[in-house]
């Protein structure tokens, strides 16, 4: 180590623009900065290593123990390294960085967020909200009046039927993200598995534990546990499986994965779900509330068919507009989407167009329908509620207008709104009765 520090002091005192301290970069040649450059890469002055670069040169950011284009005189840094290399005392008193300090202290201050945080964002929180209301929203369709209810049999019901579906629709989306973590890590980065905040390992013990519990809870109950619900969380748990667990991974086949999307968020939970609300509340007799299945609520019940259409074509527009800001991701791990095959832009117009068409549709039939209603009430919910399509379907369009498809930021914004009108949608719907 003396060895080193009495050569690099030669080099000091033979080089005559060192001597006298380093002159600024802007007046030095490239073979000045060559020049002064070329001793020793790292020289330990006053305990603190310092890399010396060309670059650091030219920047004029060549420091020594702390002092930045300083003149130093070059007797002073002969007898400081000297005295560096005599107390080896000198060398363990290193200054702290005083750039990476509040760095480093932010990202110890940073806390980890708590486990039911993690595990509220890894149930996508807008689909769980969204399964929240319908259930409820099902049921007061399918009561014969809005009287009927607000019971405790009504009520019992419910609660029976919303806790399983919850359930199911966390391990649907838990299914989902396990399965996608290397596309979330392009996608998705801010969710949990992909951001590092939840292990895999225990998302799977998540998603199984509540798989499990919902399918005992669809059979175990010889009076709650109906046809109707057995068929909304048995097809949701069958179609939401091969949707994202290889090998079948149906979501890499664009018309296979929209079959997926219409069949839960269209017939399986609307039908299902209004044929458990006739069954497990609203019937007389055992007798009669075998007579309520989920094919004979569709085929004889306007209302059931309704719901399941109109849900059934936003389920679609959800669906396909959620992969349009995810085409990076889909595109480099080989998932054939709508949005892959044909582009963005064409998706994100098709489905606003859809949508629109949708509410559009829906609005007029409404109206006219009011006005042969047989009592007032009905006339002015009906009224209302195809007046509110007509001005969700003005919204769909207009929000759109300023939308870049080929903005992942821009889309996600916006099918986020579109989330916003599926809830909407299923607060009114009770009020087309």
């Amino acid at each position: 180590m003396n060895t080193l520090a009495l050569l690099s002091c030669v080099c000091l005192l033979v080089n005559p623009r060192v001597s006298t301290g380093f002159a600024p970069a802007s007046k030095l040649s490239a073979r000045d900065v060559r020049s002064q450059v070329s001793f020793p890469d790292r020289i330990r002055y006053a305990g603190e290593s310092q890399l010396w670069s060309a670059n650091e040169a030219v920047n004029g950011d060549i420091l020594i123990s702390g002092l930045d284009k300083k003149e130093t005189p070059s007797s002073n840094i002969t007898d400081e390294i000297i005295a560096t290399n005599d107390d080896p005392s000198a060398a363990t008193q290193q200054p702290q960085s005083t750039e990476s300090l509040p760095q480093s202290q932010a990202e110890e201050e940073e806390a980890k967020p708590s486990f039911p945080l993690v595990l509220w964002r890894f149930s996508r929180p807008h689909t769980l909200i969204g399964s929240a209301l319908a259930i409820p929203s099902i049921s007061l369709l399918a009561a014969p009046t809005y009287k009927a209810f607000f019971t405790t049999r009504t009520l019992v019901a419910l609660a029976y039927a919303a806790v399983p579906s919850l359930l199911m629709n966390l391990y649907i989306t838990g299914l989902n993200q396990i399965t996608d973590v290397e596309i979330d890590k392009i996608n998705k980065p801010y969710l949990p598995i992909a951001k590092g905040d939840l292990k895999k390992s225990t998302a799977i013990g998540v998603v199984l534990a509540a798989v499990v519990v919902s399918l005992i809870m669809s059979v175990c109950n010889p009076v709650l546990s109906t046809s109707g619900l057995q068929v909304a969380l048995w097809g949701s748990f069958v179609l939401g499986t091969v949707y994202s667990l290889p090998p079948f991974r149906l979501k890499r086949h664009p018309l296979l994965a929209a079959f997926c999307i219409v069949a839960v968020r269209g017939t399986i939970i609307n039908a299902g779900f209004y044929s458990h609300a006739l069954s497990a509340a609203f019937s007389t007799t055992k007798e009669a509330a075998a007579g309520f299945g989920v094919l004979h609520c569709l085929l004889n019940d306007w209302k059931c068919a309704f719901s399941s259409l109109f849900f059934g074509v936003f389920g679609i527009v959800i669906a396909l507009m959620k992969d349009v800001p995810d085409a990076d991701g889909d595109r480099i791990f080989d998932i054939k989407s709508f949005t892959v095959r044909i582009g963005q832009k064409r998706v994100f117009r098709t489905m606003k167009n859809l949508l629109v068409a949708l509410f559009g549709v829906s609005g007029g039939a409404l109206m006219k329908w009011a006005t042969m209603s047989p009592t007032l009430g009905a006339t002015t919910r009906r009224g209302l509620t195809g007046l509110g399509c007509l001005l969700a379907g003005y919204f769909t369009y207009k929000e759109a207008k300023g939308v870049n498809p080929e903005d992942s930021g821009e889309v996600y914004d916006y099918y986020m709104q579109l989330w916003k009108l599926f809830y909407l949608s299923y607060l009114a719907l009770p009020l087309v009765k």
